[in-house]
């Protein structure tokens, strides 16, 4: 393997960027105003533009940070398509990263959907045609001998060195937002995922580093584009794929020791293979695993609250058991024998999982079964026996329960929808479920809007205005019987940044359930229902909140990983230092004061 001496630094933040004013750099001229991370523009001071050689480069008039959000706000407003602001806001990114973050920050309702889902996936299907200026590390299959040289290479970038990466986001592109196999256009969700990280946790944003592994593409459309600019390849796989994943790997663990690894939008079996492989060596987080399974959890936490329940008194079917399905049922599974004391066949029963052909049972795990389905590894823990149904009164025997026969029989507390199949909850099922639960939890959580299992309004109106909702897309709040309820959208942006934050400054030895628990339990209870006692208010806080719903969630996160041994810290560290730490690394978009120096 190619080796390569470490970057030099050309400027120092020090090692709590939230709380450092004065910034040392070498970087004087066009240098320091082609750095992002340092570029303030027209607000440079008339003594920073004497000492950093700037006079000559930048008009005349001094502006202010708050001048020039104003100017960009006037800029942004004036475009009219989503994808043209997505461009527009990632070309300020390119040129200032303070004045791209607090415009974030101060606008998060109407600027998430165009820096993140659903914008930022238009961007990556076209990747290749709008691309300007690349941003990320490029690891790429056919130089697979040289990725640890690309890795250090892709320090340079930020000018860090390898030991001050704290957070690495990592994706193949096999499954990017619904969307599929986008090959390099993926480096776009490495992006967008950092810098929701940075608005909503404060993660420094010159300590982190954005990859997409391209280990080639099945999309064809991609494949036959003249100008596509990824590896022209079919995927790889098998062994070849998982040796280059595994010198991926080792590279992060060995040259970048501190770093917290994000893998994001693999496909389903590479995902939870490599979550599970990886997990007990490192610190490490897959958000379509765990994400989705942590923030369902903390919903549901927060809604049994409301009705004073556990969630071992619960009856629960899982509708659609891709990766998001099964990372939702092993979160709860797990939840119930970690902090409920259930042993883990008393936490399966309490579990009902239905995927496409209907409720896994173990005669589907034969490849050779009439509809071609074949149980994934995930599911296999929650598949049924025949003994398990043998009393129940089915419509058509001889075939998998379909959804409306599971709910007549197992009588569910609580319905959770992951399939992508539009109108699946139907009146008759949720009829069904409320005739034996008082207060039925249903969460249609498939996305984007049309593809939602049911919407709110019939659910409420169905239920009588009993049923606690939550839904994967945003929905306006609905009025039934003179009461407004307001719809929780379940958006993994309240748990991913909060955990890695945790992670990070508790220098965390590897990320577990019970971090992962702890977590939910915060979040649940910054819920304004749990708070209130009110099931017509959200199941999670405002998302202008979020940031301070993430320092809890780091702070939460920190002490559990000190408390089971899991944190590099002091073992003498308390409660007190770790609150402390987290809010002096916790980064805010504001211009720093420059310190001019001969070297770093």
């Amino acid at each position: 393997m190619s080796t390569q001496s470490e970057p030099k630094k050309l400027y120092d933040y020090g090692d709590e960027p939230g709380n450092r004013s004065i910034v040392k750099t070498v970087l004087v001229g066009q240098s320091l105003l082609d750095r992002p991370i340092l570029n303030k523009g027209s607000a440079f001071t008339k003594n920073e533009r004497d000492l950093f050689y700037l006079n000559s480069l930048l008009p005349y008039q001094v502006g202010s940070l708050e001048e020039q959000l104003a100017r960009l706000s006037e800029q942004y407003d004036s475009l009219d398509l989503s994808i043209q602001k997505n461009c527009f806001l990632q070309g300020i990114h390119d040129q200032n990263e303070v004045l791209f973050y607090r415009f974030v920050l101060d606008n998060l309702v109407k600027v998430l959907p165009i820096i993140y889902t659903p914008t930022e996936g238009e961007y990556i299907e076209k990747y290749s045609h709008l691309f300007h200026r690349p941003r990320g590390i490029f690891v790429n299959f056919p130089e697979k001998e040289n990725i640890q040289k690309m890795m250090i290479e892709g320090a340079l970038q930020n000018s860090i060195s390898t030991e001050d990466v704290d957070l690495i986001v990592v994706t193949d592109s096999e499954e990017i937002l619904g969307i599929g196999d986008q090959g390099v256009g993926g480096i776009g969700i490495s992006v967008a995922k950092l810098a929701l990280y940075t608005v909503m946790a404060g993660i420094h944003p010159g300590r982190v580093l954005p990859v997409v592994l391209d280990v080639g593409t099945n999309n064809q459309a991609l494949l036959d584009d003249p100008i596509y600019l990824g590896w022209r390849h079919r995927r790889v796989e098998g062994q070849d794929y998982d040796e280059f994943v595994d010198a991926f790997v080792e590279t992060v663990r060995g040259k970048f020791p501190n770093a917290f690894l994000h893998w994001e939008d693999f496909g389903c079996e590479h995902g939870r293979n490599l979550l599970e492989k990886y997990r007990p060596k490192m610190a490490t987080f897959n958000d379509d695993v765990q994400g989705t399974g942590a923030i369902t959890l903390a919903l549901l936490l927060a809604a049994l609250h409301l009705k004073n329940e556990s969630l071992a008194d619960q009856r629960i079917i899982i509708f659609g058991v891709g990766s998001a399905g099964v990372g939702i049922a092993d979160n709860i599974r797990r939840y119930l024998v970690r902090k409920e004391g259930l042993s883990e066949e008393d936490a399966l029963v309490r579990l009902w999982c239905i995927d496409k052909i209907g409720l896994l049972m173990n005669d589907q795990l034969s490849n050779e079964n009439d509809t071609g389905f074949k149980i994934s590894e995930g599911q296999r823990k929650y598949i049924k026996s025949k003994q398990d149904i043998e009393n129940w009164i089915l419509k058509n025997k001889g075939q998998p329960p379909q959804l409306l026969d599971v709910t007549e029989n197992v009588k569910p507390t609580i319905l959770i929808g992951v399939s992508t199949c539009a109108g699946a909850f139907t009146e008759k099922v949720v009829l069904t479920m409320a005739a034996s639960c008082d207060v039925p939890i249903i969460f249609p959580l498939s996305n984007p809007t049309n593809l939602a299992e049911a919407i709110p309004s019939d659910l409420l109106h169905w239920t009588k205005g009993k049923g606690i909702v939550a839904t994967g897309s945003p929905f306006e709040p609905v009025i039934h019987e003179n009461k407004t309820y307001e719809i929780t959208e379940c958006n993994n942006a309240f748990v991913y940044p909060g955990i890695g934050l945790g992670c990070i400054v508790s220098k965390a030895k590897r990320c577990t359930d019970d971090m992962i628990f702890s977590a939910a339990d915060t979040i649940s209870h910054c819920s304004p229902a749990f708070r209130s006692q009110d099931p017509t208010k959200s199941l999670l806080p405002d998302i202008q909140d979020i940031r301070s719903v993430c320092k809890k969630v780091g702070i939460a996160v920190a002490k559990q990983a000190l408390a089971s041994g899991e944190s590099k810290l002091n073992k003498n560290s308390n409660d007190d230092d770790l609150e402390s730490l987290v809010s002096n690394y916790m980064w805010y978009p504001q211009y720093s004061t420059y310190d001019l120096v001969d070297s770093l």
